[in-house]
């Protein structure tokens, strides 16, 4: 399994497709039919095939898809959590939760 992981490098041409994954987060974020849950997961199967279409279907390209996708997911949230306050439902869910 060591041997597996020892394989994959970070491909430089997938610092396009952290960008493209965050604004085709957004588009799914603002279509009605396309449930919050759903984005996580439709993002993640964008990111493999971008892998794999860049790199090849390898090892390499599917854990960088991932990669790509793990960092437009942690910049979009880091850049959401920055910048915007939180509202007053998302504070109230979240004392329901701590409690």
């Amino acid at each position: 399994m060591v041997e597996l992981f020892s394989q994959v490098e970070v491909h430089p041409q997938l610092l396009i497709v952290v960008p493209a994954l965050m604004i085709l987060g957004n588009i799914f974020k603002k279509t009605p039919k396309v449930q919050d849950w759903m984005i996580l997961w439709l993002l993640l199967i964008a990111g493999i095939i971008s892998g794999i279409f860049t790199i090849g279907f390898t090892i390499n390209g599917i854990a960088n898809g991932i990669i790509a996708t793990g960092a437009a997911i942690t910049t979009h949230q880091a850049y959401k959590q920055t910048f915007f306050k939180r509202s007053d439902e998302d504070k109230k869910i979240f004392n329901k939760k701590k409690n």
